[in-house]
C-alpha cells in the first residue's frame, strides 16, 4: 500500500454548504467531525463520503439488483479517492412499531427460538412456532401483542338514555349524523325507550345486528335504504381492524378515549400461544427468559451444554455480552424499541455490529453519544476504539469532549452554521484542537461553573407515589418558576418520571426527541406556519389570489412543480436531478416574481435569512415566530431552505422554536442540547434562562454538565439503570451535588469542575 492509498481524500465537495472543501482523511483510524450545528459536518462525512461509498458499491452489483437497491445520485465534489464499504450508523430512531423488542432488533431473539426449537420440552416445532410475529407461535387472542384493545362500551353507551337523547356518546355515531341515524330510524328499535330497558334480542340487534336488516337515512346527497349494521360491528369495522397511524391525528385522539387497553388474557401478555408456552428449558420456556434483564439471562444460558443446544445457547451468551458491556445490561429481550431512549436506541444499533468479523470497513456514526450519561461515554468509546482496532476507519460527527479526546485526528469545521460554515477550520490531534483557538478548541479549554445564586420557587409542583416501568414509588416535588434539570444514568427512570409529571401536569408544553417532518416541500417558513399570513399579505397588496404565492398550489412553475429541480429517474443507472431551467430554481412561475411588496418578490422573502425577515416584516405573528427563530440560534436559515437540508440539531431547534413565547406555562424539554455544540449550548442556557425570567417553569431531561450546573434544582435518579434504578438519589441545587455521595452525576460534576 503507497503512502497514498492510507489516505481517503475528498477534493472539491461543495455539497449542501461545503465551500470547495478538500481533505485527506486517515485510514484505519478514528477521525472526529466537530463543529456548530449546520457548519458542515454531516455534509462532509454523511452526504458526500458515506453517499459516493453506497453509490459506487451498488454499481458492483448486475442491473438487475441495482434496479432494487437505493438509489444515491452522485455527491458534488471533484474527486473522491481511496473509499472503502461504508456502514452507517445514524440518529435515525429504531423501528417502534409495537412488534418490534430489544430481542427481535438484536437478534438475540431467533438464537432463542432456535434453542427452544432444539433443546425445549415438549417441542413446540419448528422455530417459528416460538415467534409472536408468526401465526403458527402468536397468541391467537391478540395477535401476538401481548395486549387487547377493545371498545370501552361503558363509555360509548349510556343505558339511561334512549338513542334519541343521545344513548350512543361516540360523536361520529350521535343522532342527526348519517351513521347515527341507522339506530334511531331502525324499525326494530324504539329511539325513545332507554337502552337499559332493551330485551336482550333488541340489545343483540342494537349491537350485532341481523342479516338482512334495512334502514332508511338522509344525507346531503337525499334518502337511502342501506343495510343495518350493528353499533359493535361498525365500531370495530371502522376502528378496531383498521391502522389507527393512518388517520387524522384528531380521529386517532378521540377513537382512543373510547378504547381500554390491557394485558392479553390469553397469553397474560407473553404474546405466544399455549404450545410455544408450554415448552421450557429448566422449567423456563421463552417468555420468562425474554422478560429477564439481559444481565441475569447470561448465567442461565451460560448453564446450558447440552451437545446439541450448547453452541445454540453460547450464540446467545455472545451477543447479550455485546449488549451487557455497553451498559445496557438492565435491559429485557422484551421491552419494546418504542420505549427506548435516543441513546438505547443509538448504541442498539451499533452492538449489532460488534460481532462483526469484516475489516477493512469504514463505519460511519453520527453523534452517538446522544442520550449517554457522562458515565457510559467511556464505553462507547471502548467500542469505536474496539472497531478501529479490528482494521476498520471510524468517523465520527460528534460534540462530547470526551469523544473528541479519543480521536487520532480531528476536522474541524466551520467557523459558523449555514452560509457562514462549510470550511475546514482545523485539522490535527485533540490536544492541538484545544491549543487551536477555534469556537471547539476554545470550548474545550473552558471549565464548567458551577450555578451559586440560584431563583427561589414560586409553588411547586409535585408527582406522587410514581411506579411507571421501574420507579420504585417514587414522590417528588418539582419546583415552580424555576429551571430543574433531571439526570440520571441511562435506564434510571428519568423519562418515566418525568412522563409521570406531564400526565400529572397536562397543561405542560412538551418538546420531545419525536423528529419533525421532513421533504423536499417543508421549509422553516412553512414549519414556522408564517407562510399563510405571508401569501395574504403578498394577495392583499398586489390584488392576487393568495394561492398565486405558494409553490405548492397555482404559483408553482409549471415545469418542476414547484420543485425547483428536475429528478430524472434512470432506472438501474443513479438519478439525476438538475435545476429547472425556467424557474432557476425558484420554485414560482414567471408571473409571480413580478408581484413585490416593499420592492421584493416572495420569492426574494424566501431568500431572506430569519434575521433579515425580522427586518422586513411589520406583522406582529410573523415577527413573534422569526424572534423565536432567533432566540434558538438560527437567524441564519433562510425561510426557503428544504428542512431535508438541515441538520439534527437545527431540526432540534427549529422544533423548540414553534413552543417557544407562551409565558406563564410549564415546559418540559427532553435532552434539549441533542444535536448543539458546547457553543450552542451556551445560545440555548440563555433561552432557558429568559423563558424562566418570563414566569414560566422549565424542566429539562439532560445529560449535559453545561446544563446541570447551570440549573436551579437537580433531581438525579439511580443509583443505575433497570431494576438498579427508579429512585431518587438527591434533590438540591448544583452546589450541593457536587457533596453528594452515590451520585454519578455528582461525581463526573465533580470532574468537570474540578
Amino acid at each position: 500500500m503507497t503512502q497514498q492509498d492510507t489516505f481517503i481524500t475528498l477534493t472539491g465537495a461543495t455539497e449542501n454548504n461545503l465551500k470547495d472543501v478538500s481533505l485527506r482523511i486517515p485510514k484505519g483510524r478514528l477521525t472526529v467531525f466537530t463543529g456548530v450545528s449546520g457548519s458542515g459536518k454531516s455534509s462532509v462525512v454523511f452526504d458526500t463520503i458515506a453517499v459516493e461509498s453506497q453509490r459506487q458499491l451498488n454499481e458492483t452489483y448486475t442491473w438487475f439488483v441495482r434496479n432494487r437497491l437505493p438509489k444515491y445520485e452522485r455527491p458534488h465534489a471533484r474527486a473522491l479517492e481511496n473509499l472503502t464499504p461504508v456502514i452507517v450508523v445514524d440518529q435515525r430512531p429504531v423501528g417502534g412499531h409495537s412488534r418490534s423488542t430489544v430481542g427481535t432488533m438484536t437478534d438475540v431473539h431467533s438464537v432463542l427460538r432456535v434453542l427452544f426449537s432444539r433443546h425445549g420440552t415438549p417441542s413446540a416445532g419448528p422455530a417459528t412456532a416460538y415467534s409472536f410475529n408468526d401465526p403458527s407461535g402468536m397468541c391467537p387472542g391478540c395477535d401476538g401483542l401481548g395486549r387487547t384493545v377493545r371498545p370501552d362500551w361503558d363509555r360509548i353507551l349510556d343505558p339511561d338514555r334512549s338513542l334519541a337523547e343521545g344513548a350512543v356518546r361516540f360523536p361520529p355515531f350521535a343522532p342527526g349524523t348519517w351513521q347515527g341515524q341507522a339506530y334511531t330510524h331502525s324499525e326494530d328499535l324504539d329511539p325513545h325507550k332507554p337502552v337499559r330497558r332493551f330485551t336482550p334480542a333488541e340489545r343483540e340487534f342494537l349491537m350485532r345486528g341481523r342479516p338482512g336488516s334495512k334502514v332508511t337515512v338522509q344525507g346531503t346527497g337525499g334518502t337511502w335504504t342501506t343495510a343495518y349494521e350493528g353499533l359493535a360491528d361498525r365500531f370495530e369495522r371502522l376502528y378496531l381492524k383498521r391502522d389507527l397511524e393512518g388517520m387524522s391525528q384528531k380521529t386517532r385522539d378521540l377513537v382512543r378515549e373510547f378504547l381500554t387497553e390491557g394485558v392479553c388474557p390469553g397469553c397474560g401478555g407473553a404474546r405466544l400461544n399455549e404450545a410455544a408456552l408450554a415448552s421450557r428449558i429448566d422449567d423456563r420456556n421463552i417468555a420468562d427468559l425474554s422478560a429477564m434483564q439481559v444481565c441475569d439471562l447470561i448465567p442461565v444460558l451460560r448453564e446450558i451444554d447440552d451437545p446439541v443446544a450448547g453452541p445454540v445457547a453460547a450464540a446467545a451468551v455472545a451477543a447479550l455480552e455485546r449488549i451487557e458491556r455497553i451498559g445496557l445490561g438492565y435491559l429485557s429481550l422484551d421491552r419494546e424499541t418504542s420505549t427506548l431512549s435516543g441513546g438505547e436506541g443509538q448504541r442498539l444499533k451499533t452492538v449489532r455490529h460488534l460481532g462483526s468479523s469484516l475489516t477493512g470497513m469504514t463505519y460511519v456514526f453520527d453523534e452517538p453519544s446522544v442520550g449517554l450519561h457522562p458515565r457510559d461515554v467511556h464505553r462507547l468509546g471502548e467500542l469505536l476504539l474496539r472497531l478501529r482496532d479490528k482494521g476498520n476507519t471510524v468517523l465520527v460527527v460528534e460534540h462530547d469532549p470526551d469523544v473528541i479526546a479519543l480521536a487520532d485526528h480531528v476536522v474541524d469545521m466551520g467557523p459558523g452554521g449555514g452560509a457562514e460554515g462549510g470550511r475546514v477550520v482545523f485539522e490535527g490531534t485533540p490536544r492541538e484542537l484545544a491549543a487551536s483557538g477555534t469556537l471547539t478548541g476554545r470550548c474545550l479549554g473552558r471549565r464548567t461553573e458551577v450555578k451559586t445564586q440560584v431563583r427561589t420557587p414560586t409553588g411547586e409542583l409535585w408527582v406522587k407515589g410514581a411506579d411507571r416501568h421501574n420507579l420504585r414509588d417514587v414522590t417528588v416535588c418539582f419546583p415552580a418558576g424555576v429551571l430543574t434539570a433531571v439526570t440520571g444514568v441511562a435506564g434510571s427512570g428519568k423519562s418515566s418520571l418525568v412522563a409521570e409529571f406531564t400526565d400529572a401536569h397536562p397543561e405542560a408544553v412538551v418538546v420531545d426527541q419525536s423528529s419533525i417532518g421532513i421533504s423536499g416541500r417543508s421549509t422553516p417558513a412553512t414549519y414556522l406556519g408564517i407562510m399563510d399570513t405571508v401569501r395574504r399579505i403578498f394577495a392583499r397588496e398586489t390584488g392576487a389570489e393568495p394561492g398565486l404565492f405558494s409553490f405548492n398550489s397555482t404559483g408553482a412553475c409549471g415545469t418542476c412543480g414547484g420543485r425547483g429541480v428536475l429528478c430524472t429517474d434512470l432506472a438501474f443507472m443513479d438519478p439525476v436531478t438538475t435545476t429547472c431551467p425556467d424557474c432557476e430554481g425558484r420554485r414560482f412561475g414567471e408571473e409571480v416574481l413580478r408581484l413585490t411588496v416593499g420592492g421584493r418578490s416572495v420569492v426574494d422573502v424566501l431568500e431572506m435569512t430569519a434575521g433579515e425577515a425580522l427586518d422586513f416584516f411589520h406583522d406582529p405573528g410573523v415577527r413573534r415566530r422569526l424572534r423565536a427563530l432567533r432566540d434558538v440560534g438560527l437567524t441564519y436559515l433562510t425561510l426557503g431552505q428544504p428542512l431535508s437540508t438541515l441538520s439534527g440539531g437545527e431540526r432540534q431547534r427549529l422544533k423548540l422554536a414553534t413552543r417557544l413565547h407562551r409565558d406563564g406555562v410549564v415546559y418540559v424539554l427532553d435532552e434539549p442540547t441533542t444535536g448543539l455544540h458546547m457553543a450552542d449550548v451556551d445560545g440555548l442556557l440563555g433561552l432557558l434562562d429568559r423563558l424562566v425570567d418570563a414566569g414560566n417553569t422549565v424542566v429539562v431531561v439532560e445529560h449535559s454538565l453545561q446544563v446541570v450546573a447551570c440549573a436551579d434544582r437537580v433531581i438525579d435518579l439511580g443509583p443505575g439503570g433497570g431494576r438498579d434504578g427508579g429512585r431518587v438519589v438527591f434533590e438540591g441545587t448544583p452546589a450541593e451535588l457536587l457533596r453528594a455521595p452515590g451520585s454519578y452525576t455528582g461525581e463526573h460534576l465533580r470532574r468537570a469542575v474540578g
